[in-house]
């Protein structure tokens, strides 16, 4: 019989902790497949994790977190997915509240981590600011857009997984994926707990990384809001410094005409974004309709 849950567990030079989590959800899920993603780490990790009852299946080389979760994702076998990292910091005992919210009728469940959760106040507050951002994007509250502690539906999810990046970002992608296809998603409140070991994130390389995924989010899936807010910025000052050359001068400058065309320009760049992006969801819109009809 294939296994309802699968886990899906990412992992770099996490040993020890991943043994622990593996132990820990054996014990909790005994028919459940555990699926570990070794992400190229210098101890290879089957021979420690096999006995305890998970599937190893290796990188050849360090590929990315997001590298690791789309592995993970092709080759398990589970009706349900389950992705939690390998560092400690979520909780197997939160599993069946996920599940239990997902079997409500929601196609993911996020572990939404509270703010007594173990983080440093640059990461709440970059969190923070995705969370808002991302809200803005689909019109929906977002409570945890970077969570890599979820429950999902495995069709669902294996629908969206050329457009996930390799690095960390791949949580932000899938929730901008599931709500821009009309999928439901749902949050659970968790604490995540102080992680084993050193942090793969480095401030001040992967803040720059982050806000241009934030950039390529927003193209990707809603580009309108991005390019028309652009477009209306470049309109007004194109026109007030017409205004005021006209009210200084007498004329109409070459840099307001310029400002004006670009303005033109941007809107219908965002238009054209807009009508590329709705073809791409067509597709999976309909998968996801037949589905429903044939249940």
């Amino acid at each position: 019989m294939e296994p309802r849950l699968s886990f899906v567990i990412p992992c770099y030079q996490e040993g020890r902790a991943v043994a622990d989590l593996v132990g820990r959800l054996r014990a909790a899920h005994p028919d459940a497949e555990l699926l570990v993603v070794d992400d190229g780490s210098t101890e290879p990790l089957a021979p420690r994790l096999e006995p305890l009852g998970a599937r190893v299946v290796r990188h050849p080389y360090n590929m990315g977190n997001g590298a690791a979760i789309k592995t993970g994702a092709r080759n398990a076998r589970g009706a349900v997915l389950i992705t939690i990292d390998a560092d400690g910091q979520h909780d197997p005992a939160d599993v069946p509240r996920l599940l239990a919210r997902l079997d409500a009728g929601y196609d993911m469940v996020v572990g939404a981590r509270r703010t007594d959760s173990h983080a440093s106040l640059g990461r709440r507050l970059a969190n923070a600011v995705y969370n808002g951002f991302g809200g803005w994007m689909v019109n929906q509250r977002v409570e945890d857009l970077t969570s890599g502690f979820r429950a999902v539906r495995a069709e669902r999810f294996r629908e969206f997984l050329h457009l996930l990046p390799n690095g960390f970002s791949y949580p932000t992608t899938i929730t901008m994926a599931f709500f821009r296809a009309g999928y439901s998603v749902g949050y659970e409140p968790i604490v995540a707990a102080q992680r084993e070991g050193k942090s793969h994130i480095r401030p001040l390389r992967d803040g720059m990384r982050f806000l241009l995924i934030i950039l390529k989010v927003g193209t990707l899936f809603s580009p309108i809001k991005l390019f028309l807010p652009l477009s209306l910025l470049l309109f007004g000052t194109g026109a007030g410094y017409y205004a005021y050359t006209f009210a200084t001068q007498g004329r109409f400058t070459n840099m307001s005409a310029l400002l004006l065309s670009v303005s033109v320009l941007t809107f219908l760049i965002g238009l054209v974004s807009d009508q590329v992006t709705t073809l791409m969801y067509m597709h999976a819109d309909t998968r996801g309709a037949d589905r429903d009809r044939s249940r």
